[in-house]
């Protein structure tokens, strides 16, 4: 899974999980003309520029929860996904299965307002 824009963490993704988003209604044009860019799902999703692209628009929040950092990605190229990340300092291995299903438990959490989503893919799976 490719990363998107710069996250303050330097640490590589050891797992990730991709979250299907519920389909919003078409935006409400009240002039002719192009409609206005999706807004992030999450209150908490900040701009996150992509330096190879200004044109793209990245949003994305971190949380540190010690030992590793739990980040959420939402592009609004594809609005109807929203990543996320476990970054860690593991260099060459994956999260250790212990620490999957904490892995989860935050990502449940941060999505919280939004309430629970389908997965739609991840590595590992708890």
């Amino acid at each position: 899974m490719p990363s998107l824009g710069v996250s303050r963490s330097h640490w590589p993704v050891v797992a990730w999980i991709r979250l299907k988003l519920p389909p919003r209604p078409p935006p409400v044009t009240l002039m002719p003309g192009v409609p206005p860019p999706p807004v992030p799902p999450l209150d908490v999703l900040e701009p996150n520029p992509v330096p190879t692209d200004p044109r793209k628009r990245v949003f994305s929040y971190e949380v540190d929860r010690g030992d590793w950092v739990v980040r959420l990605v939402w592009d609004a190229d594809d609005p109807e996904l929203l990543e996320a990340e476990c970054r860690a300092p593991y260099y060459g291995k994956r999260l250790p299965p212990a620490d999957v299903p904490k892995f989860w438990a935050t990502v449940k959490e941060l999505i919280a307002p939004i309430g629970p989503l389908p997965v739609e893919s991840a590595d590992p799976r708890p």
